[in-house]
């Protein structure tokens, strides 16, 4: 049953973890990472339009990122847009250069971009996720941190934040333990594996339509959705027990 309220209690009586997506939840860098797709989309398509003598439609940072991106892991991400627009390229390697038009080159390629951003531009949180994690630590929570990208550990480093979880499951562990992606709950039933808790007893925390729903299959205790883009209902309707547009509309009881 979806609960809507604008105050939420994580109790210790309830659960014993709290599991955490990282962009757009904790940290800022969901906008870094849409500005490097919206990048490199816009150039391929232009490329590719001239070459087929059909054009295609800008990617849609706010509806294309949200519907085919966002949440999943990168080369994943590729190929969802991708076939919305009936586009169809090889899969490639792992090691293609940015200068392949694969799926796994275009990738690598809007990785460059984000990673030359984040150097720029550095690791901005959301001072009141922070914040919450530091109140369930004292509460005695376990906390984790969950994110499709392989950079994870880079920006939890670059953010100071590293020493804020008891485990962390990343693009990384995706590619070497063969886990399936988000909207499948692999990556969260993972985190909860780690830190030894069942995940009745756990909390899933994601502001990604695909994150919820994998929360939801993973059956997760509550899964919460962070809308901080304004669409709520998308979030309600993949399966968040309740949503906030931050997370200071959450205590710990």
């Amino acid at each position: 049953m979806t609960i809507e309220t604008s105050a939420y209690a994580i109790t210790r009586r309830d659960y014993d973890a709290v599991i955490f997506d990282l962009d757009g939840v904790i940290t800022q860098t969901a906008t870094l990472h849409k500005i490097a797709w919206k990048a490199l989309f816009d150039e391929f398509l232009a490329r590719y339009s001239a070459r087929i003598g059909e054009s295609q439609q800008p990617f849609d940072a706010d509806s294309d990122y949200r519907l085919y991106i966002d949440g999943k892991a990168r080369y994943e991400g590729v190929a969802s847009f991708l076939a919305s627009r009936g586009i169809d390229l090889p899969y490639g390697n792992s090691d293609d250069g940015p200068e392949r038009e694969t799926v796994c080159g275009l990738g690598n390629k809007k990785n460059a971009i984000y990673r030359n951003s984040l150097k720029k531009q550095g690791v901005e949180v959301y001072s009141s996720s922070v914040d919450l994690i530091h109140g369930l630590r004292k509460k005695r929570f376990a906390t984790a941190v969950v994110s499709a990208s392989r950079n994870c550990a880079e920006v939890l480093e670059a953010a100071h934040l590293t020493n804020l979880f008891d485990t962390r499951v990343d693009g990384i562990d995706l590619e070497r333990m063969h886990l399936r992606g988000k909207p499948e709950p692999d990556s969260f039933l993972e985190a909860a594996r780690r830190i030894g808790v069942e995940p009745i007893r756990a909390v899933v925390v994601e502001d990604a339509i695909a994150g919820v729903e994998a929360g939801r299959k993973g059956g997760f205790g509550c899964v919460i959705g962070v809308d901080r883009t304004g669409h709520a209902d998308a979030l309600k309707s993949a399966g968040a027990d309740i949503v906030v547009a931050d997370l200071a509309e959450l205590d710990t009881g």
